[in-house]
């Protein structure tokens, strides 16, 4: 009898150790191969604001103009990324009050530390993959701003508008806020990235008023498609890395990635071919941009299949958006950002509700059998656009109050290079 209970005592005491060596392995633990490819697509992150992002803009200004916008890019990056640190993380990605923001506890990263881990990365690579997202979405919208803001105006903008719009709609879909309770998909950046930066544009556009020269004429395509370039490149670790691990799932982002750009490209240039009669270098440009935003949400939850339906209409939608409706509302987007940021991150939130496929990240879109999913995209949408129009609005109307928002006549003319910043882009032949 006692040799039965000492076996049985003995048993329990195996499983008891097996059970928390099972317990042990799936707590969170640090991966080398996860933490390596998140540093590179921080890095890859980073290069979509400086220097694609910068000199995609800065081809499409005009030559008087192309350093002030370069710039409005520049200086975005550096104050985001000196504000992320100091409270836009901690708001955004730490704790949650009643599912509208995060507190306060990691301001200045207060207890962060190298052994701080996020899944199966450290914290701090999380934190600084995360700014990047912040810096580029902020930029973005300078695009529709360009040749006539101040840049004063514009710097108060940026702290205002990361601060009161991004660092919000940030937690709302990825901080554990209320879109993301209610089962809103954005796996890169739809919502929080693009609407957010499209509709923004928008609303300064509509604010400032035209240009006193408002034709779309790019001083250097040169630029442009090397901006494109990079812009590609760079989005790999935008989606890709989105997976936050060196795994199946980044793989499927990066190949959807990849698809749904170059068949957005392709759609674009064969829809501006028919219109026009001549395929331009622009249109290709625009179309693999509008391919890259709109399969940003949908990257990590759609197949194959999906990505190519998003790259059709991506290439196709934004055309008309940017060549027929801007011109009949009349309203001047310089650099179309609403027209392809806004539109096509609107169409790829909407169309990740159609493809979710549940065999590529769990989730069902209709296609799949849950229209339900098309709902909360819908509302996530919505939600997106409404709080963003009214506090970019407000945002505006204080920095109008405080330094103004407009250059004056004579400045405009004369370009914003020179008016301020006192330098030109070129000195050839001097």
């Amino acid at each position: 009898m006692k040799k039965e209970v000492k076996s049985v005592l003995w048993l329990f005491f195996w499983l008891f150790t097996l059970t928390g060596t099972c317990f042990a392995s799936q707590s969170a633990h640090l991966d080398t191969g996860d933490t390596a490819w998140m540093l590179v697509s921080t890095a890859l992150v980073m290069l979509m604001t400086l220097p694609g992002l910068a000199i995609f803009y800065g081809g499409l200004a005009k030559r008087k103009d192309v350093l002030n916008t370069i710039g409005m890019s520049f200086v975005t990056y550096a104050i985001v990324s000196f504000l992320w640190i100091l409270y836009g993380y901690s708001l955004a990605f730490n704790g949650d009050i009643s599912g509208i923001i995060g507190n306060t506890a990691k301001f200045f990263l207060n207890g962060v530390s190298i052994k701080s881990l996020s899944g199966t990365i450290p914290e701090y690579v999380f934190i600084a993959f995360q700014l990047t997202f912040a810096a580029i979405t902020v930029a973005l919208i300078s695009g529709s701003y360009i040749e006539r803001m101040k840049f004063s105006a514009w710097v108060i903008f940026t702290i205002l508008w990361f601060t009161l719009v991004y660092i919000p709609v940030a937690h709302w879909v990825w901080g554990g806020g209320w879109l993301a309770n209610l089962g809103a998909l954005d796996f890169a950046g739809g919502t929080v990235v693009h609407i957010n930066a499209g509709i923004a544009a928008l609303i300064g556009a509509l604010l400032l008023g035209k240009r006193k020269e408002p034709v779309l004429r790019p001083h250097n395509l040169t630029l442009v498609v090397i901006g494109t370039g990079l812009l590609w490149f760079g989005w790999f670790g935008f989606n890709a890395g989105s997976a936050l691990a060196a795994n199946g799932l980044a793989g499927i982002a990066f190949l959807n990635t990849n698809t749904a750009t170059a068949v957005a490209a392709i759609a674009w240039m064969i829809t501006e071919w028919l219109s026009t009669g001549k395929p331009t270098i622009l249109g290709l440009a625009s179309g693999a941009v509008a391919g890259l935003v709109a399969i940003t949400p949908a990257a990590g939850f759609v197949n194959i299949k999906g990505a190519v339906a998003i790259g059709i209409v991506a290439g196709v939608i934004p055309y008309f958006m940017v060549s027929v409706v801007k011109s009949k509302f009349g309203y001047d987007d310089a650099l179309d950002v609403f027209g392809i940021h806004g539109v096509a991150g609107i169409l790829g939130a909407l169309l990740t509700g159609v493809f979710a496929d549940p065999a590529v990240n769990g989730s069902a879109g209709l296609l799949y059998g849950n229209p339900g999913q098309l709902w909360t995209q819908v509302l996530a949408v919505a939600a997106t656009v409404i709080y963003d129009a009214i506090a970019t609005l407000i945002i505006l109307v204080i920095v109008k109050a405080i330094v103004g928002i407009r250059v004056s006549e004579e400045d405009e003319y004369a370009g914003l290079d020179a008016s301020q910043h006192g330098e030109k882009a070129y000195n050839l032949g001097e």
